[in-house]
C-alpha cells in the first residue's frame, strides 16, 4: 500500500495565519522589550537591557510579583497533584457504586467559567458577611474567621485554595484516564508474590503513571506561571499588592502605557515558560525510563 503524500502546498494558508498572529508579533515583542517605548511619546528609542534591569532591580517590586507567581506555581502543583492522585484512585479503586456521579461533581469546578468561581468565593471569603466565617462562627469557632482576602497574609493561600478546588477535577480526570491505561495484571502478580497496596501502588502505580503525571505537571506549571483571571477577580493583586503576579503586572504596566517594562517582562516569562516546561519534561522522562 503506497503512503500519499499531500502537497506542501496544502499547509501554505496555515503557516501564513500562523505567522502573522503568532511568530511576527512574538518578534516584535522582543524588540520592543530593548526599546522605552510608552504611551507617553510616539519617539521609540533603544535602551538595551534597562527594562530588565529595572525588572531584576530590588527597589520597583517585579522581584515580590516573580516570588508570589513561583510560590503560587509550585503550591499548587503539588496540591493539585496529590489531591487529584488520590480522588483518582479512590473513584477508581475504592469507589464501585456512583463512582461516574461523584467524578462528575469533582469536575464540575473545571467547566464553570473563572469569573463565576471568582465571584462566588469572594462573596463566601468576605471577613463580614461571607459564608465561611459566618458558618464558623455559628458553630463557636471563632478563632478560625480570618481575612481571607484583605489580609495580607491569608490573601495568597486563599487564592491558592480557590485555583486548587477548580482545578483539582480536571486534573483528576485525566489521572483516572492514566489508571485505568495500567494492566491489571501488574497488580494481580503483585498480590501473588505478597506486595501490598502501599507496596504496589509505589512500584507500579506510580512508575506506569509518569508519563500522565508528567502532562499534568506541566499543564499545571505553564498555567501557573501565567495565572492572571482568578488573581485579579479576587483580590486585583491586594491587599498592598501582596498577590500580584507576572501577569497582573504585565497587565497593570500596559495599563499605565509603560509598554517597553511589559513587553520585557512578557518576554522574560515566555522564555521561562519554555525552559522550565523543557526542564520538567526532560527530567520526568528520565525518572520513568529508570
Amino acid at each position: 500500500m503506497k503512503s500519499r503524500t499531500y502537497p506542501f502546498y496544502f499547509v501554505i494558508a496555515a503557516l501564513v495565519l500562523y505567522s502573522l498572529f503568532f511568530v511576527i508579533p512574538s518578534i516584535m515583542g522582543f524588540y520592543y522589550a530593548f526599546t522605552d517605548w510608552n504611551s507617553y511619546t510616539t519617539e521609540i528609542n533603544w535602551i538595551g537591557w534597562k527594562n530588565f534591569e529595572t525588572i531584576f532591580s530590588s527597589g520597583q517590586g517585579y522581584l515580590n510579583f516573580i516570588k508570589n507567581t513561583v510560590v503560587f506555581t509550585i503550591v499548587t502543583i503539588l496540591l493539585k497533584t496529590v489531591l487529584a492522585l488520590g480522588l483518582a484512585v479512590l473513584l477508581t479503586e475504592g469507589v464501585r457504586r456512583m463512582a461516574n456521579v461523584y467524578r462528575a461533581i469533582m469536575y464540575l469546578p473545571a467547566v464553570l467559567p473563572v469569573l463565576v468561581i471568582s465571584l462566588i468565593f469572594k462573596s463566601i471569603l468576605n471577613p463580614a458577611t461571607g459564608l465561611l466565617n459566618t458558618s464558623l462562627r455559628a458553630v463557636g469557632l471563632d478563632f478560625l474567621a480570618q481575612k481571607w482576602l484583605v489580609d495580607i497574609h491569608w490573601a495568597l493561600p486563599s487564592v491558592i485554595g480557590v485555583d486548587t478546588w477548580r482545578g483539582v477535577g480536571y486534573i483528576m480526570v485525566i489521572l483516572i484516564a492514566g489508571l485505568h491505561a495500567i494492566p491489571k495484571d501488574y497488580y494481580e502478580a503483585a498480590a501473588i508474590d505478597g506486595a501490598s497496596r502501599w507496596q504496589s501502588f509505589l512500584h507500579i502505580t506510580i512508575p506506569l503513571l509518569m508519563p500522565v503525571l508528567t502532562v499534568t505537571t506541566v499543564l499545571n506549571l505553564l498555567y501557573g506561571l501565567k495565572v492572571f483571571d482568578i488573581v485579579f477577580v479576587l483580590t486585583n493583586g491586594g491587599p498592598g499588592r501582596a498577590t500580584d503576579t507576572v501577569y497582573t503586572a504585565i497587565f497593570q504596566d500596559f495599563s499605565k502605557g509603560r509598554y517597553g517594562v511589559a513587553t520585557a517582562l512578557s518576554s522574560l516569562l515566555f522564555l521561562v515558560m519554555i525552559a522550565l516546561g523543557y526542564l520538567v519534561i526532560r527530567f520526568m522522562h528520565r525518572e520513568e525510563v529508570e
